[in-house]
């Protein structure tokens, strides 16, 4: 039988090893507060979330609060959505991705879509896919439209997937940027995506080369070719 006092040396453990300097120490501790949950464990997981340098060290402190109540979690979570530094923004978008609960999407502000933070926008966009309703599917494809030609590949990359996960909702909105856009750059990432979802196999790096290529060639392409 546990004791109160063998319970509050325990807990006591826990919270002093999300502090410690070794990501091992945090990481076991991380694997204690969600093996064995404690509502007094969730802020303190939460906070670590936001300054945590070690991947997955976050990893595990998502874990840990996906199994504690989501009464407790979500609000909390929630609240980090508003921080100042992008890394507790990240993780707490990622976080609320593994719960899973959909019914926190109207409390998830429609301006992380567009974070100047290229990881927050990017779990942004991977967190609006999987909880965002299916009638606000049109309405997040044109959000995420407006962010073709942002960033480097890794970014790009996952808001092609994003769009394309969205299915036919992002088709319109896509073609449209594809076949209109002034931005050269732009108009090649649209049509990437569009290739992209016509051939999943094809790859993204095939995709971009094949846009850029048919960005230079202009509307008719070469003669003889049609789409």
């Amino acid at each position: 039988m546990t004791t109160p006092k063998a319970e509050t040396t325990t807990t006591a453990r826990v919270l002093a090893g999300l502090r410690h300097d070794d990501s091992s120490v945090r990481l076991r501790a991380a694997l204690a507060a969600g093996s064995d949950p404690d509502p007094g464990f969730v802020v303190p997981l939460v906070e670590r979330c936001g300054v945590e340098p070690v991947f997955h060290v976050r990893d595990m402190l998502t874990w840990a609060l996906t199994r504690h109540p989501e009464s407790v979690t979500v609000p909390r979570v929630l609240a980090e959505l508003g921080s100042p530094h992008a890394r507790a923004r990240s993780q707490a978008l990622h976080t609320l991705s593994k719960i899973g609960d959909r019914s926190v999407w109207p409390s998830v502000p429609r301006t992380l879509l567009t974070d100047p933070d290229d990881e927050v926008a990017r779990t942004a966009w991977r967190t609006a896919v999987l909880l965002a309703p299916e009638d606000e599917a049109a309405e997040l494809s044109r959000a995420l439209v407006s962010q073709f030609g942002r960033g480097g590949r890794e970014t790009r990359l996952s808001l092609s997937r994003a769009l394309v996960e969205l299915g036919e909702p992002a088709v319109a909105p896509v073609r449209a940027v594809a076949e209109g856009h002034p931005d050269p750059g732009v108009r090649a990432h649209a049509l990437a995506t569009e290739r992209l979802r016509r051939d999943p196999e094809a790859g993204f790096a095939y995709a971009v080369e094949e846009a850029k290529r048919a960005v230079s060639l202009g509307p008719d392409g070469p003669p003889g070719e049609e789409e």
